[in-house]
């Protein structure tokens, strides 16, 4: 997932070379990245069904082989809309996506009764990522420019993920009973009172509402700091932060959920991020900006694990992939809306304060649901404890 993952954090990072190189607009250049999420969102639900069927180890394998192609060609665009189709087509809808959702599922069937620490640590490699990529990224696009480290990185990364591929070959054992939380087991087709159908709509909506607050800082930091006389030197230095103190609330995350159940972690993340996302409008000095985004990483860095634990909770294990695909693809599409819409803000109002407020207004809304279906939990099962099995 660290190798796999490295296309939405190139995106970032190059957004204000790619900017600069074809002469357009800051929305057209977070394009790369908004179709890169988009692709990467829509890819898992097909490879989520594709390791449902015939295991993780084949969409791994492709996926490495369409990553190396989108990259390599990627170097060779000739204007922004080749340069974003490449991004959303080979690098995350057949590439990303398959490192992706696939993964968080299988190991969701490997574990009941720390199933919590185990999803946070394996998606925990999508920060890890963006905690190296970008310094390593912003390093070599002043030495050698963006294009040929495009192709550098798109070697790289099938060169190394195909053996790891390899070693994902053994299935899940089976658990098609028992290994949802205590109550789904008698009310498997009304979850938290919802049809199967409502409940995963709900938390596609909560997915997306979240992420679009989330991508805000993630997308545009860089960026951010260069409207601010910052280095982007020094963005790409704010970001890989944020998300190394990401990887310490995902696993901080997962070790609270299996304490006190998916929903009540996901209401305190998103709370929590909705603070530190208010809190980048008052403090715009290097200092500050650097203390903010840590505490932005590690508010936020939490939230997208839940979801796929509250889809292990509530649903069965046969349709672990398939869901566990559509709920991370809401969390893609978040962030593909989210990082073009504060670019869209940024070009309609010249300053990237109206769209901070935007995040937090969609951050409010991502609150409201996980408090109401807590409400709801806590109504319809006031004994029930989360498996521990």
């Amino acid at each position: 997932m660290t190798i796999g993952n490295g296309g939405m954090y190139a995106a970032t990072v190059a957004l204000p070379l790619v900017q600069a190189d074809f002469g357009i607009g800051r929305s057209d250049a977070s394009l790369p990245y908004t179709l890169t999420m988009i692709g990467f969102g829509l890819g898992g639900i097909m490879m989520g069904r594709l390791a449902d069927r015939f295991g993780v180890m084949m969409p791994v394998i492709g996926g490495a082989i369409f990553i190396c192609g989108g990259f390599v060609a990627a170097s060779f665009a000739p204007n922004i809309w080749t340069f974003a189709l490449l991004h959303g087509v080979l690098i995350g809808f057949f590439g990303c996506a398959a490192t992706f959702a696939p993964l968080i599922a299988d190991v969701s069937q490997w574990f009941t009764k720390r199933r919590g620490i185990a999803v946070a640590i394996v998606i925990s490699g999508n920060y890890v990522a963006g905690a190296i990529w970008p310094l390593v990224l912003e390093n070599t696009f002043s030495s050698v420019g963006w294009r040929a480290t495009y192709i550098g990185v798109g070697i790289f990364s099938l060169a190394t993920m195909i053996p790891l591929a390899l070693l994902l070959g053994r299935p899940p054992p089976s658990h098609e009973n028992g290994d949802s939380a205590p109550h789904v087991r008698f009310v498997a087709d009304r979850p938290l009172g919802f049809s199967p159908a409502v409940l995963q709509a709900i938390l596609v909506l909560a997915s997306i509402a979240c992420c679009v607050a989330m991508s805000m800082p993630i997308v545009h930091i860089v960026a951010y700091c260069g409207d601010l006389g910052i280095a982007a030197a020094r963005g790409a230095e704010m970001l890989s932060l944020m998300l190394a103190s990401g990887i310490v609330s995902r696993l901080a995350s997962g070790w609270i959920s299996d304490q006190i159940g998916a929903l009540r972690t996901l209401l305190l993340g998103s709370t929590l991020q909705g603070a530190a996302l208010l809190l980048f409008l008052p403090f715009d000095g290097l200092a500050s900006l650097y203390v903010v985004s840590a505490m932005f990483g590690l508010f936020q860095g939490g939230i997208v694990p839940m979801y796929a634990i509250i889809v292990r909770d509530y649903f069965p294990p046969s349709e672990a992939g398939t869901r566990v695909g559509v709920v991370m693809m809401a969390t893609m599409l978040g962030m593909a809306l989210g990082g073009w819409m504060s670019g869209a803000v940024f070009d309609l109002t010249g300053s990237y304060r109206a769209a901070f407020l935007n995040g937090s207004a969609w951050n409010l809304f991502n609150v409201a649901i996980a408090a109401w279906l807590l409400y709801r939990h806590t109504r319809l099962y006031p004994t029930a404890d989360r498996s521990r099995q």
